[in-house]
């Protein structure tokens, strides 16, 4: 009878043949701005679904709590000090009058600015794993001259459904040319809680929206058979802010004697030549509502100020307050990130599910660096021993 079944099985058509069962597909899916505490609001019943089947924990953004040296965080595992992206905005010394910033295309797409660290991504694709990022902050800049195989610049016009949708057509792929590791970004809950701050309606109908997103993701994937490895995480938490808690550099000291790299929940001052000692007799003495230092005395425990491209004054507001240089382009209201990394407000979501993770694990507090030796781990890259981010702190939400 055995000969028989299996002489069946060689005359059947090579479209009935049984298949292989698809590779495990690592997705690390970014939500800009989701405070690890949105998750117990009952707005997020797919996600809520994906922490309980897998591994779960609050996640402590690396200083300063910015969008852009988060996310290179946690796809280097090295904090901005190492990864050299030390700000939304910032300067280097080797590049006079030049600043990077968000809003500067032209600096932002320079390999210059992020060749300090490599990307999993760049592991990924140099040991032969197909890589695909969407959207995901670093990911359009070659590095070495090497770049995803598959990568989107970011375009906020893309809706999110239109984002998830391109992942699903990604992984319907043949295995031949389908990702074996994937970015997708959201960049919603951030957006709405700057204008509308962390505790608003807009907010929480911001996390339904993108709750329901994943859960197409995870639907769609499914329907495909294709297992995903799903590792979602956020840069930084968000607080409440407003324009009754504001500190306006310009009662201490003339604009024309310092460049304001940043302002906001930190300032980044770097004084005009010639004027170091007036800037430092200002700044660096006691405020009410804000520290100043300078760099090289920053608490250690921030990792943060050794970087040449970190600015030689650093100010941290006290918690809900914000530091202004002149008239804001902005009101100061609804919400903001950049708090020191201590604040519980600032704390990120993390989740992890899927086969290579442990079902039901409850993590304690770490630092986001760790979430690249995790990626390495469900990749079988081995772990990158110059990182500031270990395998040992996040090992409890590996599936042995």
């Amino acid at each position: 009878m055995r000969w028989i079944l299996l002489l069946a099985a060689l005359l059947l058509p090579t479209g009935l043949a049984a298949k292989e069962p698809a590779r495990p597909v690592t997705v690390l899916v970014g939500i800009d701005g989701f405070r690890a505490d949105y998750l117990e609001r009952g707005h997020t019943p797919r996600l809520a679904a994906l922490a309980k089947e897998g591994a779960t924990g609050p996640m402590r953004p690396s200083f300063p709590t910015k969008t852009f040296p988060n996310h290179y965080a946690l796809v280097t595992g090295k904090r901005p000090d190492r990864n050299g992206i030390v700000g939304n905005s910032m300067i280097d010394p080797r590049r006079p009058g030049v600043m990077f910033s968000l809003g500067n295309a032209t600096q932002a797409l320079d390999p210059f600015w992020w060749s300090e660290a490599e990307p999993v991504w760049i592991a990924a694709e140099r040991a032969g794993i197909r890589t695909a990022t969407m959207f995901w902050p670093g990911s359009e800049v070659a590095f070495d001259g090497t770049r995803p195989a598959d990568w989107l610049r970011y375009d906020k016009n893309v809706t999110n459904v239109q984002r998830v949708n391109t992942l699903i057509d990604w992984l319907r792929r043949p295995a031949a040319i389908r990702p074996q590791f994937a970015t997708i970004y959201f960049d919603t809950v951030d957006t709405i809680g700057h204008e509308f701050g962390p505790d608003s309606a807009e907010v929480n109908a911001a996390l339904a929206e993108v709750d329901a997103r994943i859960g197409e993701l995870v639907d769609g994937a499914t329907k495909l058979g294709v297992p995903l490895n799903l590792v979602i995480v956020a840069d930084h938490g968000m607080r409440a802010t407003d324009d009754a808690r504001v500190i306006q550099l310009d009662t201490l000291i003339d604009r024309a004697s310092y460049i304001a790299v940043e302002t906001g929940p930190y300032a980044a001052i770097e004084p005009v030549t010639g004027t170091d000692d007036r800037v430092a007799n200002a700044l660096l003495v006691p405020h009410e509502h804000m520290t100043c230092t300078r760099k090289e005395n920053l608490p250690e425990r921030l990792h943060w100020g050794k970087n040449p491209r970190v600015a030689a004054i650093i100010c941290i507001a006290e918690a809900g307050w914000t530091i202004l240089s002149g008239t804001p382009a902005y009101p100061v209201k609804g919400g903001a990130h950049g708090y020191d990394n201590a604040d519980p407000e600032m704390l990120a979501i993390f989740i992890a599910r899927g086969p290579a993770f442990t079902r039901g694990a409850m993590l304690e507090v770490f630092d986001n660096v760790a979430v690249t030796a995790l990626l390495r781990a469900t990749l079988g890259l081995p772990e990158d021993a110059d990182a500031d981010g270990k395998l040992a702190d996040v090992r409890a939400a590996l599936r042995r």
